[in-house]
């Protein structure tokens, strides 16, 4: 039988120290660096977080469904949703009907919507340089590696734990 105090100590270890845990540090970072940008996207243009990626989505892709598009950026349907409503309001994406699909429609920018992205887009790009401007080159491309492999076994686990439920 183990003391009190043991006991203690081996739950202690067990315990998550969110300062070092990965999937925080991670949010974390990914929170400051959304923050920080949908700083620029709402002062200059009045975007929302989700408003800008459908926009980014759009300016990549042209075409997209708004299923495509939550898949794309691992959104919710219903955040896409409401933001793809407010664009369209706003005049900066149009709706088409997908003619292999007639339960979903087609997404593009209109030319409105174009110009923002076309505006947003450098800026976005130079803010990227700013924050791994601390980052050597080398450093640079071993993080790109090191974020596209962890983000593919994320999506691996993710769709096992899909399927376990």
């Amino acid at each position: 039988m183990q003391s009190r105090s043991t006991a203690r100590k081996e739950a202690s270890q067990a315990l998550v120290v969110l300062e070092d845990f990965l999937p925080y540090r991670l949010n974390v970072l990914a929170s400051l660096t959304s923050n920080a940008l949908a700083r620029i996207y709402a002062e200059r243009f009045g975007l929302t977080i989700p408003g800008w990626r459908v926009i980014a989505t759009l300016g990549q892709y042209d075409v997209r469904t708004a299923r495509d598009i939550a898949a794309h950026g691992v959104m919710h349907k219903s955040t896409i949703s409401r933001a793809v409503s407010s664009l369209e309001q706003q005049g900066l994406i149009v709706r088409h009907p997908n003619q292999d699909d007639r339960r979903e429609e087609l997404l593009a920018l209109t030319p409105e919507g174009r110009g923002i992205y076309e505006a947003l887009a450098p800026e976005a790009l130079a803010f990227e340089e700013r924050l791994v401007s601390i980052l050597t080159r080398a450093e640079q491309d071993m993080l790109a590696g090191i974020v596209a492999k962890l983000s593919g076994h994320a999506r691996s686990l993710a769709a096992e734990e899909r399927k376990e439920a």
